[in-house]
């Protein structure tokens, strides 16, 4: 196995692109990482995106984006694993340079969630979902994030202020940069008081979906900005909630990360910085646990003791994070490859932690069902 590096990275905003659509987004991502690697080419394309057939009536976009972006001929595929998109995309680039099949490859996520809105988008979005067994029913997303969170908040007595520190977090860190969808702060004490979407879930609590498209280039010939991935690791679990043997504990992500280290040769105390799925609170402390940083039940408490803070010993949502820089469901996973390249080269600004040197990204499925975690390191 070849070593493989980043040595590219370009993004637009997360925002609500209305002049703007999904080749257009994507076109505009290529080519900045293409500028920032020094190329002009490629040797394949790989292209993650969620519901570009759902939500925007476009799939096979993998031809259409390297036409747009000035790629016409080369390789190109899509990767759809639902929110979990862009980690899945970055590990099948990954494995491609790792091989040798490849020396070049641009992975860009892309996603144009304004294309629907209302009832259809919420519809559009559960595809995702179990069809038979949850979607039928009336199941969302957010429903059966409330129904985790409050076992949860039952099992380990811990009430609704206790996950205030993720969202405070995200917006603080959010607040300094430019290209999040969301820039305001967070008081304490807001959070438990924001309207209600599916109670215990509220509308401080869960990550708002946003267009969006980033691109990484990866190769196995590094240059004087190149960012190592050390460690890749995939994992699935049960797609239906009911099916899980531990309703909270996230498997997938334990398997993940566990892959990811040992492929990277590291321990834990080795990451410098964090950059999680946090589409809902509760899933930020239970990816904590799971990954291995807090134990059971307690996820929540380095939310509260200021660990995930930008000083503290485990920054998470560096740049904002799904809640504050917004989530572009399935290219998330590709900015967060972006942000973590900002955050080892020492471009990262306002947001920029102190001497970070390794870095752990995890792009994450639904509720857990795939997970996709990689190690970053200068």
């Amino acid at each position: 196995m070849r070593n493989v590096s980043i040595i590219g990275i370009g993004q637009t905003p997360v925002a609500e692109h209305w002049d703007s659509g999904l080749r257009d987004l994507a076109a505009h991502a290529a080519r900045a990482a293409l500028d920032d690697a020094g190329l002009t080419n490629v040797d394949s394309l790989i292209v993650a995106n969620a519901f570009g057939a759902a939500i925007s009536s476009q799939s096979h976009l993998a031809p259409l984006i390297a036409d747009f972006a000035g790629l016409r001929g080369v390789e190109a595929y899509g990767v759809e694993v639902a929110d979990g998109s862009g980690g899945a995309a970055l590990r099948a680039g990954y494995l491609a340079v790792a091989s040798g099949a490849v020396d070049t490859v641009m992975v860009l996520g892309v996603e144009k969630s304004t294309d629907m809105i209302g009832s259809a988008k919420v519809l559009a979005r559960n595809v995702s979902l179990d069809a038979d067994d949850e979607a039928m029913h009336g199941a969302t997303l957010p429903a059966l994030a409330a129904l985790i969170m409050r076992r949860y908040m039952f099992e380990y007595e811990v009430d609704l202020a206790s996950f205030e520190g993720f969202s405070i977090n995200a917006h603080t860190n959010g607040s300094k940069y430019a290209h999040a969808m969301y820039r305001n702060i967070l008081k304490p004490g807001a959070f438990v008081k924001a309207p209600m979407i599916a109670d215990p879930v509220n509308l401080f609590d869960s990550a708002p979906d946003g267009d969006g498209a980033a691109a990484v280039i990866l190769t196995a010939t590094p240059t004087a900005n190149a960012i190592r991935i050390a460690g890749s690791g995939a994992a699935t679990d049960t797609l239906t909630l009911a099916e899980r043997a531990d309703l909270l504990w996230l498997q997938a992500i334990e398997t993940s990360t566990n892959k990811a280290l040992a492929e990277a040769g590291m321990t834990r105390d080795q990451i410098n910085l964090f950059e999680l799925h946090d589409s809902f609170t509760i899933m930020a402390a239970l990816a904590l646990e799971a990954a291995g940083f807090a134990l059971r039940g307690m996820g929540w408490k380095l939310a509260q003791n200021g660990a995930i803070k930008p000083d503290g010993a485990l920054p998470i949502s560096t740049f904002g994070g799904l809640k504050s820089r917004g989530n572009p469901v399935g290219a998330t996973g590709v900015y967060q490859a972006v942000e973590a390249v900002m955050q080892l080269r020492g471009t990262a600004g306002a947001n920029q932690i102190a001497n970070a040197r390794t870095a752990m990204i995890q792009s994450v499925s639904g509720l857990g069902s795939s997970a996709f975690t990689h190690i970053l390191s200068i």
